[in-house]
């Protein structure tokens, strides 16, 4: 699999109107949209520094993994995401080396990626998930 770079970090939060002053007014880093992705359970403000992006995420819906994840460990980073050339490549490699995958069949996350995630206790701790351009 071939890496392309950090696509961006994903922070979860409780509110995205409270964490967004931050990102928009003190850093003044672009806010691209907001996106609701239904089958990920997840509403997504998406900030583009120009070289990646920073992505807010708040839970929606009532099974939203992000419920668990701040009742948990409290709002904070959720994972990074590593934009690859292939994601079934990169889902077959995984495969063969035997990373454990929370999804093994890419899903359309936000801006339409393709896109899966690595389970923490393959990669020393952290959700990383995996995305492709569609």
């Amino acid at each position: 699999m071939k890496i392309l770079g950090i696509n961006h970090v994903a922070i979860a939060t409780g509110t995205l109107e409270e964490s967004a002053h931050f990102w928009r007014d003190i850093l003044r880093i672009h806010h691209r949209k907001r996106e609701v992705i239904e089958s990920e359970g997840v509403t997504v403000d998406i900030y583009d520094t120009g070289n990646g992006k920073v992505e807010l995420m708040t839970e929606y819906g009532e099974n939203s993994p992000i419920t668990k994840f701040l009742e948990k460990r409290g709002p904070g980073i959720h994972h990074i995401c590593l934009e690859v050339d292939n994601i079934v490549t990169a889902v077959e490699e995984c495969q063969n080396k035997g990373i454990r995958l929370i999804n093994e069949k890419p899903q359309r996350g936000a801006e339409g990626y393709f896109i899966v995630f690595i389970h923490p206790e393959s990669t020393g701790g952290v959700l990383v998930e995996l995305c492709q351009k569609s």
